[in-house]
């Protein structure tokens, strides 16, 4: 149905379930193998652009894999300070942007903020892409990318987790990686109860774009903040990855791979635990050590 020039799905899983198809692709590809070439279909990951509009304004541009676009959104706009529950948002429809043919393609979201909710302003506004690779690109300063949180870390009650509990989570995020499996192409992030129930797991080609599709789905079933949550990313650990934890109120986040310096001192200001180079029994704790029980020297 149209409402104002847009399409609106008539609900909202049936708006999700017209992207699932898109998640992959199939292309034909030339496999060589120990000195032998052979023609055969393979598996990729999709990867298209999303443009984010609020009120109708454009805000930024994602390059993203299809599915949870309109959690994708949300989760977008918590970490960005815009809103911080489900009824601040009035309706999330799919713009038109139709290809040659007269086809949607379902890449153009526009956010409905409610009466009342402040909408951003132009120093928010940015035609740039967010990348899959490196996430946000284009704020003008460090300042402009410190977003101050609703939900202080350093405010939440006391989340202690072991090594070994930690240790446990990747091999669990790995086992629930179904399209990666398919693919080998798309990063994770998930969220772990503080005794490491699997809560959620999202994939993207990009892991910011993952991160913002798990916040934006606690939205709406009106989970922030997360604070007795621990956050698991594929990869590196980047600044604005610890943001996004931060803005959702996440105490815990971990990664498999490194963290930047910036991330450090991000997590060390907000009172995050930051847990890097997470992969078998080793880990690297970079701030916050006092929710992770230390062994004994």
């Amino acid at each position: 149905m149209r409402e104002n020039g847009t399409v609106q799905p008539a609900t909202r899983h049936e708006a999700e379930s017209i992207l699932m198809g898109r998640v992959t692709e199939r292309r034909r590809i030339i496999r060589i193998k120990d000195g032998r070439a052979s023609a055969r279909p393979d598996t990729l990951v999709a990867e298209e652009p999303l443009e984010i509009r609020v009120n109708g304004r454009p805000l930024a541009i994602t390059m993203r894999t299809p599915g949870d676009d309109f959690a994708l959104a949300t989760g977008f706009l918590v970490s960005e300070g815009v809103i911080g529950a489900a009824d601040e948002v009035r309706a999330i429809t799919y713009c038109e942007g139709a290809t040659e043919d007269g086809v949607n393609t379902y890449n153009v979201v526009n956010v409905r903020l409610a009466p009342g909710v402040p909408a951003p302003g132009p120093e928010l506004e940015r035609h740039v892409y967010t990348t899959s690779s490196c996430g946000l690109c284009g704020k003008a300063s460090l300042d402009a990318v410190r977003t101050a949180t609703r939900f202080p870390v350093a405010d939440t009650p006391p989340l202690r987790v072991t090594p070994a509990l930690l240790a446990e989570l990747p091999d669990r995020l790995r086992a629930a990686q179904r399209v990666f499996d398919r693919t080998g192409g798309l990063h994770a992030a998930a969220l772990f109860s503080r005794t490491g129930e699997l809560l959620d797991v999202r994939e993207d080609v990009g892991r910011h774009n993952a991160v913002d599709k798990l916040v934006g789905r606690a939205v709406r079933e009106g989970g922030l903040p997360l604070s007795r949550a621990i956050l698991l990313v594929s990869g590196r650990a980047s600044f604005e990855l610890a943001q996004k934890a931060v803005m959702a109120g996440v105490p815990v986040l971990a990664a498999v791979s490194a963290p930047s310096s910036l991330a450090v001192d991000l997590a060390a200001e907000s009172g995050l635990t930051l847990v890097g180079f997470l992969r078998g029994t080793q880990m690297n704790v970079y701030a916050g050590a006092e929710r992770v029980v230390l062994p004994e020297s």
